[in-house]
């Protein structure tokens, strides 16, 4: 299996996507092609300890920014984001891994691979820990603006992958909304909430932003923009509660005496909070295996990410996907 890794990625670049993939190649035995400016990428393969064995570098002599807009990515026509995108379309690589610029990511992939027949809108997805194991959110952030036909698909293909990915038989379906009665939302949720209710899948209503961590579901369905602020949103309150954690604990002898006793569990709660241990998003939908990380990825998030591409790849999700996307078609006359 060879994964593709965008070698530019990332608010650090070279430094720690460099380092996350020879250990992911180390680690889980994989062909890994770093793509990005050779030099750079050399670099790092000299400060690393690591065997470089299982690791091939693909020259890109460009990179797209964090912060670039959509005219960038049209002109950079060897960007590593791109060249990272061609080599699964060409079948070079198996799945690709970018922690670079979303947005790009996205247009790129879209553009370079195509959607898969049947679907729409590709839609990032991402597993979260939660109090009964993993829930898998969908969309959280490929896509501000849908429509219900677009939840409904996502719907299917977060089933998909819960099946194929995790082993999880007939996992429960709920559509992120402001209630959970029936009626709640708005335009755009009522409607999915009528569409959802007759696809062929364990449907259970509507979840609120509060159950987002519960387990209530296996898959929590949303459009790009409110699934992106809810992530972002539980992101931060994470981040503020371990930095409040760590101040209160330095204020007194029976504070830290506490916390070295509770230490090894507290690790466990961190670890299962920590984004770094899930990799990224993949992008459902697409005629390929795409991998989003988080733009402040560490190389353990990075090793994670390709974990997560060999998996997605080992478990043949693309092919669950496309059937289950097909029967769905059949059932409903078209989604």
């Amino acid at each position: 299996m060879k994964i593709a890794v965008d070698a530019m990625g990332g608010d650090f670049g070279p430094r720690v996507t460099v380092a996350g993939a020879l250990q992911a190649a180390e680690d889980f035995r994989v062909e890994v092609l770093l793509v990005g400016v050779e030099e750079l990428i050399k670099k790092e393969f000299d400060r690393s300890p690591r065997p470089h064995a299982r690791v091939t570098i693909v020259d890109a002599p460009e990179a797209i920014g964090m912060g670039e807009g959509i005219f960038s990515f049209r002109k950079k026509a060897r960007s590593s984001i791109l060249v990272g995108a061609q080599l699964l379309k060409e079948g070079a690589a198996d799945a690709f891994v970018s922690n670079g610029n979303t947005a790009a990511v996205v247009y790129i992939s879209r553009r370079v691979l195509g959607a898969m027949e049947g679907v729409n809108k590709p839609a990032l997805a991402l597993l979260v820990s939660s109090l009964q194991g993993l829930t898998l959110l969908i969309d959280v952030g490929a896509n501000a603006n849908c429509r219900p036909q677009d939840l409904e698909q996502f719907a299917v293909m977060g089933r998909a992958f819960m099946e194929s990915a995790l082993g999880l038989a007939d996992p429960r379906i709920g559509l992120m909304s402001i209630g959970e009665e029936d009626g709640k939302g708005n335009d755009l949720t009522k409607e999915a909430f009528r569409l959802l209710e007759t696809a062929p899948i364990r449907f259970i209503g509507n979840i609120e932003g509060k159950d987002l961590f519960s387990g209530k579901a296996d898959v929590i369905v949303s459009d790009g923009f409110t699934g992106n602020v809810a992530l972002k949103v539980s992101e931060g309150v994470v981040e503020t509660l371990l930095s409040m954690g760590r101040h209160e604990i330095t204020k007194n002898l029976l504070a830290k005496v506490g916390f070295f006793l509770m230490k090894r569990n507290l690790k466990k709660i961190y670890r299962k909070l920590d984004y770094s241990e899930y990799g990224g998003a993949l992008l459902l939908g697409l005629k390929g295996g795409c991998i989003i990380g988080h733009g402040r990825s560490n190389p353990n998030a990075v090793r994670n990410a390709v974990r997560l591409a060999r998996d997605f790849v080992a478990n043949r999700v693309q092919d669950r996907i496309r059937t289950e996307i097909g029967r769905a078609r059949q059932a409903t006359g078209g989604i």
